[in-house]
């Protein structure tokens, strides 16, 4: 098999793929529906541009929530239900459109729904991605993804058209239904091996605080999320003012906007074909993104200066070439970055942060367009785009970490006393930790380097709170506090640990004096 279609040799991945596929055809359907309908039931361009804010803001309002949701439940049962949900809602629009039972407000009313279904989806299903594939095919298979989803865009709105005029805008919402009913059966045919776990379950609250610390305390995510949003923030001038572009400089109608956004969808689908061959070029993701910004911004530049539709028509396949390849290795380095037990919420974080990137983007970039004409704000975004584009590079994707054994003692608290154990659960109260060491005192500046990294670990893994104290009548004694919410969620951290982060740890502990490991102990909260 080409290495373009590798993930496709894994049957779960194949099968999920291509129902995706449906869905996402679907919404595009569903999208061109409300759009057309609420011209007839309310033609001001408020309303018409309503429908649209009320199919992404739930994106803004579910991410986080979503995210924590689908890393607490069985996500093959969140999934089945987040698509029976948009089924249920769908199959409701259709059968009130046709009993003409349906105005804008309650369009706008389900519209929103679907989309609650959607945000609800996003994050689930970008963490699902990694249980259906091997390491080594997670960036191709993301940007399989992503032709699917640039594949949708081409052709749903035309399905969409050719249902509405066939039959009307109720055909056009239970073609939507029966979309996300070919995805809802293939979730039920979806044998998924759930991880089990001796643990109850995370509290919803505390499960979206401990993915709000993983992302705060984790270097590569950050980074991630700082390079999406730049990204992000300075391509969306092409959403902003493409409409502008092929009606008042290009002269031209509809017909040629829906064309250019095609060659854009062409762009992106070449280039995700492409990526196993360009990887080779550009090793690192870092670069990859980097390379992709600089592409993006020269599509920028040309469809600045563009007066006619051939150069116009060039920078939108160069524009979906970069939007494809920076995107997907994007996500890429955000599955990487996150351990399976909080990747759904944390890239329901990184999708919040690039979704309001995206939407500022286009807001500013649209007013700049308005305040200083077309050409200028797009040629404004592709020099400041490029310039960012570089001027992030130190912020880096690619993390070494190593993954062999500690070879130091680790330190390791007492058993809990017999007549406590009872009270060591969920509703314990906050548990303090605490570890001993005994450095030399010409090693401090090592040692502080060290627990910088230790830091990070202790927060990733849910810990509230961190401290690192000095002795100062002993300067080799230093005390490391941290604590946790509960006593279950201290045995949930040392599960959260990968080796990595043991490595981290065991580098701390290698700068105790003497044969002994550094010496660990509990703490639990007592109201006097």
């Amino acid at each position: 098999m080409p290495a373009a279609f590798a993930p496709l040799r894994h049957s779960a991945f194949r099968l999920l793929w291509w129902a995706n596929l449906a869905a996402n055809i679907g919404l595009w359907v569903q999208n061109t529906g409300a759009g057309w309908m609420m011209t007839s039931l309310d033609p001001s361009p408020v309303m018409v541009s309503l429908v649209q804010a009320a199919s992404m803001l739930p994106v803004f309002l579910l991410a986080l929530p979503a995210g924590a949701l689908a890393d607490i439940i069985d996500r093959r049962i969140y999934l089945i239900g987040a698509q029976a949900w948009v089924l249920t809602v769908a199959s409701l629009l259709a059968l009130l459109t046709w009993a003409g039972m349906l105005g804008p407000w309650g369009l706008l009313f389900f519209t929103f729904c679907i989309g609650m279904g959607n945000a609800l989806n996003f994050p689930a299903w970008a963490a699902t991605t990694p249980e259906l594939v091997p390491r080594e095919d997670l960036v191709q298979a993301i940007a399989l993804n992503g032709i699917g989803f640039n594949l949708s865009r081409a052709v749903g709105p035309a399905i969409g058209g050719f249902a509405i005029a066939l039959a009307g805008t109720q055909a056009a919402f239970a073609l939507n239904a029966l979309c996300f009913l070919s995805l809802l059966l293939a979730l039920l045919f979806w044998k998924r091996e759930a991880p089990r776990s001796a643990m109850p379950p995370e509290h919803f609250l505390s499960a979206m605080r401990a993915g709000l610390r993983f992302v705060a305390a984790s270097p590569a995510m950050r980074a991630t999320i700082l390079r999406a949003v730049t990204f992000f923030f300075f391509t969306s001038a092409v959403w902003g003012m493409l409409p502008l572009v092929v009606r008042h400089k290009l002269g031209l109608g509809p017909e040629a906007y829906g064309g250019m956004l095609g060659l854009m969808g062409v762009g992106a689908v070449a280039t995700g074909f492409a990526l196993p061959a360009l990887r080779v070029r550009l090793p690192t993701r870092g670069s990859m993104v980097t390379a992709f910004s600089l592409v993006s911004a020269l599509a920028l530049a040309v469809l600045g200066v563009s007066n006619h539709w051939v150069p116009a028509g060039v920078a939108m396949l160069l524009f979906g070439a970069g939007w494809l390849a920076a995107a997907s290795t994007l996500q890429a380095s955000a599955q990487f970055a996150t351990p399976a037990w909080v990747r759904a919420r944390a890239i329901g974080i990184y999708q919040l942060c690039f979704f309001g990137a995206m939407t500022a983007g286009a807001v500013l970039w649209g007013w700049a367009g308005n305040t200083f004409g077309i050409e200028p704000a797009l040629l404004g975004a592709a020099v400041i785009c490029a310039i960012a584009a570089i001027g992030v590079r130190g912020w880096r994707l690619d993390t070494a970490t190593s993954t062999e054994p500690p070879r130091v003692a680790m330190p390791s608290p007492e058993a809990p006393a017999a007549e406590l154990r009872n009270i060591l659960d969920e509703h314990s109260g906050r548990v303090l930790e605490v570890v001993r060491y005994r450095v030399d005192p010409t090693n401090r500046a090592a040692f502080l380097a060290a627990m910088k990294e230790s830091r990070r670990v202790r927060l990733r893994c849910g810990a509230v709170a961190w401290r690192l104290l000095e002795d100062v009548a002993h300067p080799e004694r230093w005390i490391e506090l941290w604590a946790v919410e509960s006593w279950t969620e201290h045995l949930r951290e040392a599960g959260r640990l990968d080796a990595a982060d043991r490595n981290v740890l065991a580098r701390a502990a290698g700068f105790q004096v003497g044969d002994d490991a550094p010496e660990a102990a509990r703490y639990l909260t007592v109201q006097p």
